[in-house]
């Protein structure tokens, strides 16, 4: 396996290490803890319970092995929609909850204007996540459970994150529809059916793809061998899961922040505050006098949603990972020029890509979609035909499909 992201992928069958590995466990705890009290004296409770819903999409996204990227690379060269499919299930329930919030006004949708940047930054999202090995979610879940080819791909994810952003006021100038926000246009009840309905026949006409393929479609719920309980704390969730885990812990983020779940631009203030205090002066990039980069530049991280929850998140994922025995578990993988040269150049497409099209496949994708966002839709599709390629180009990294 080239990543933890596959190499932790469940089956209904599978066969686990079993063991908790009390050391990474406790070690977790203190940094979790020792994190908290800082957001708790930095913040406010609000906070606070961001950094614990963090932290719980951390242990929800490793324990239930949800991958992006492995889902869409299953479907594309093997026929297996698993993986797919409950992404598009995320997506319906998604929908049915955030819809209506966002209609009350209760919170802001991801609405996002739809233009060329969009689509050529969600073809270079979706190929670099084949190249880099993960995707928003995947690559900081799977550095937070110890993986050392992940920590190269985040390195170039928040590079091309800051490049990103100092190019996006020049793509921006292109011509774009605007935003579009079909709750909105056709109403919230209009707005849910319709994407309901396109998502339920996307599940159908992959799952008939897998049966045709292979007598049988896998699947998203199973009996966990180890028992409800255990299964729980140590791993090997069905992936039913951890599609009820992430819609739920989506929808408190969006009530208690006022916003949807988003990842990377944590990626982009990262390395802008990084240049920052290496006496680069970030105010000469438009992009950073905008009113709301320019206040988190002048703040502590700590003060932003998005930066404390990513960080919750990879301390989530390496609890779970001790919790499963498995921390460091890709570390054994050798770290040849393909792998590092693959890393570097997916983590740069993402950190680009993610900027131009509003986000990820979290921000755009998956936080596009369930708040009623069309950018959203033309994200998953031109995000899946950069896949497509991407998948196409790993052997010439030395990385199997």
């Amino acid at each position: 396996m080239s990543n933890l992201a596959e190499a932790i992928e469940p089956t209904h069958d599978d066969t686990r290490e079993a063991g908790v590995d009390r050391y990474v466990v406790a070690t977790t705890l203190a940094a979790t803890a020792v994190l908290g009290v800082m957001v708790w004296q930095a913040a406010t409770p609000r906070m606070l319970l961001l950094y614990a819903v963090g932290i719980g999409l951390g242990v929800s996204l490793y324990h239930a092995a949800f991958g992006f990227t492995a889902g869409w690379r299953n479907f594309i060269v093997r026929r297996r929609s698993r993986g797919l499919r409950g992404q598009l299930i995320l997506l319906a329930l998604a929908s049915v909850l955030y819809m209506p919030v966002t209609a009350l006004g209760l919170a802001n949708g991801a609405i996002a204007p739809v233009g060329g940047y969009i689509v050529l930054g969600s073809f270079l999202f979706g190929l670099g996540m084949q190249l880099g090995g993960g995707c928003g979610s995947g690559t900081l879940f799977t550095v937070g459970a110890g993986n050392r080819k992940m920590l190269i791909t985040l390195a170039a994810f928040v590079a091309g994150s800051v490049l990103g952003t100092l190019h996006l006021p020049w793509w921006l100038a292109s011509p774009g529809l605007g935003p579009v926000d079909l709750g909105r246009a056709l109403g919230p009840g209009g707005g849910i059916l319709l994407q309901v309905a396109v998502l339920v026949a996307l599940i159908w006409t992959v799952r008939a793809v897998e049966q045709e393929r292979h007598g049988s479609a896998e699947p998203l719920a199973w009996r966990p061998e180890g028992g409800w309980l255990s299964t729980l704390f140590t791993g090997g969730w069905p992936l039913a899961w951890g599609v009820v885990a992430l819609a739920g812990l989506g929808l408190v983020t969006l009530l208690v922040s006022g916003a949807p779940w988003g990842i990377t631009f944590a990626f982009a203030a990262w390395g802008a505050k990084a240049l920052q205090a290496l006496g680069v002066d970030m105010a000469q990039f438009e992009y950073w006098t905008w009113a709301y980069p320019a206040r988190v530049l002048s703040e502590s991280l700590l003060l932003n949603v998005t930066s404390v929850m990513a960080l919750g998140l990879l301390f989530g994922a390496m609890l779970a990972a001790g919790l499963a025995g498995r921390f460091n578990a890709g570390s054994q993988n050798r770290l040849g020029m393909g792998n590092v040269s693959a890393a570097v150049i997916g983590g740069l497409c993402m950190g680009y890509g993610a900027r131009l099209a509003f986000g990820c496949n979290i921000g755009a994708f998956f936080s596009g979609i369930a708040t009623g966002s069309l950018h959203g839709w033309v994200w998953f599709v031109f995000g899946f035909l950069g896949s497509i390629v991407g998948v196409a180009l790993r052997p010439r990294f030395g990385m199997a499909n």
